[in-house]
Parts: structure tokens; C-alpha cells; sequence
């Protein structure tokens, strides 16, 4: 045990923060025909344009087999952080509970004289 140190620590913020990035990154893989497109004008040379397309082509063959990996490791991180913060939460309360003890000393104790203080 370790004098006061937590036995599991868990970089929540960090695991938050890591289902948002994942899904950012399939957002942004499935906007790229369209960023090729807003380039198709500047390039110019039809056949960048096309090695573009025929990239975009086969991209979207294994992008949904990728955006679903993403989607389930966000989705993993998620659980992990919503499951720890309520294990956290049950486990504060416990020891809050236990914590809280009844006066169960018979009379005499402050307050219990009678008269005034």
C-alpha cells in the first residue's frame, strides 16, 4: 500500500480528452474529398486531380472499417472515464459513511447539563 497514495490512478482528463481527439480524427478522414476538392482549382493539372479522386476512391474502401475502430475506442475511453467516476463517487460515499459516527456516550457530555453555558 503506499502511505496515503491512491493504489489506481487514472488520467480522466486525459482519457476525456482522448474520445474527443478520436473522433475529431474521423471527422477530419471523412471530410478529405472535400478538402481535395477545395483544391481542385489551385492545382490545376487534371492529372493531380485525378490521382486525388482515384486516392479518395480507394480511401473510402477502408475508411468506414477505420472510422468504426475510432468510433469504438472513443467509445471504450468514454466508458472507462463514466465507470471510474462512478465507482469514485460509490466509493466517497462508503467511506464517508463509515466516517460518520453516532455519539452513542451516555449524559454528562457537553450541552447536557441543563442549564446555561
Amino acid at each position: 500500500m503506499g502511505k496515503g497514495k491512491s493504489d489506481l490512478t487514472l488520467p480522466l482528463s486525459e482519457l476525456e480528452d482522448y474520445g474527443r481527439r478520436l473522433r475529431s480524427i474521423k471527422t477530419r478522414l471523412n471530410h478529405t474529398k472535400k478538402l481535395f476538392e477545395s483544391y481542385k482549382d489551385d492545382i490545376g493539372d487534371g492529372s493531380v486531380n485525378d490521382a486525388l479522386e482515384d486516392f479518395e476512391s480507394n480511401w473510402e474502401d477502408g475508411r468506414e472499417d477505420i472510422t468504426q475502430q475510432l468510433d469504438a475506442l472513443a467509445d471504450m475511453s468514454d466508458a472507462v472515464v463514466r465507470e471510474f467516476k462512478k465507482l469514485d463517487d460509490e466509493l466517497a460515499k462508503q467511506v464517508n459513511e463509515k466516517m460518520t459516527t453516532k455519539d452513542t456516550r451516555g449524559g454528562g457530555g457537553k450541552g447536557n447539563s441543563g442549564g446555561a453555558q
